[in-house]
């Protein structure tokens, strides 16, 4: 069965919004772990903000070292978790999921092909993890303490959700990458 794998950019104090502004650097390792799942993964999961941002800038890349990561998601089936979009039409490949989430995943994760990614989404990531929708949580931990007005990856009163390491790495800019699983 296919695995829905999220990964994140996430600061030490928790914040996920916006990492181009306080992502302490990108590295080789980084780099590495990236290609790796996008080896593993042919379809991606998006929330509605991810895709309404992503829409209208990935299928605009054709050149530069952003044209593999655009050719890989503007290619790949995309399923878009919205309860106010009425469509996704304006970025090819891309499926609007209705009704029950759970079901919908369950779906996707049935269906042939590879693992699917969760690209972005942290509002996504959070209702993923609390219906047990997540497989894998890869958290890419910067050095850094973004400070207050962004958003966190969880809210101060969520629940209590325990998850399993799976491997951490630190990489040469300082920074962890981290995998988990939920405890199930």
């Amino acid at each position: 069965m296919r695995k829905v794998i999220s990964g994140l950019f996430i600061s030490l104090d928790g914040v996920v919004e916006s990492p181009d502004q306080w992502q302490h650097a990108f590295d080789e390792e980084m780099g590495a772990s990236l290609a790796g799942t996008m080896e593993t993964c042919d379809a991606v999961l998006l929330g509605r903000v991810t895709y309404s941002e992503w829409a209208g800038y990935w299928p605009t890349v054709t050149s530069g070292e952003d044209a593999g990561f655009a050719n890989w998601i503007n290619n790949a089936p995309k399923y878009v978790a919205s309860t106010t979009l009425d469509s996704v039409d304006a970025w090819a490949n891309s499926t609007l999921l209705k009704g029950d989430l759970a079901a919908a995943i369950g779906e996707i994760k049935a269906g042939e092909g590879g693992n699917i990614s969760v690209a972005g989404s942290p509002t996504l990531v959070r209702s993923l993890l609390e219906r047990d929708l997540l497989d894998q949580l890869d958290l890419f931990i910067h050095p850094v303490v973004a400070g207050g007005g962004r958003r966190k990856l969880f809210a101060d009163d969520a629940a209590l959700k325990n998850l399993d390491l799976i491997s951490a790495q630190p990489t040469s800019s300082g920074t962890v990458i981290a995998s988990y699983r939920p405890a199930r």
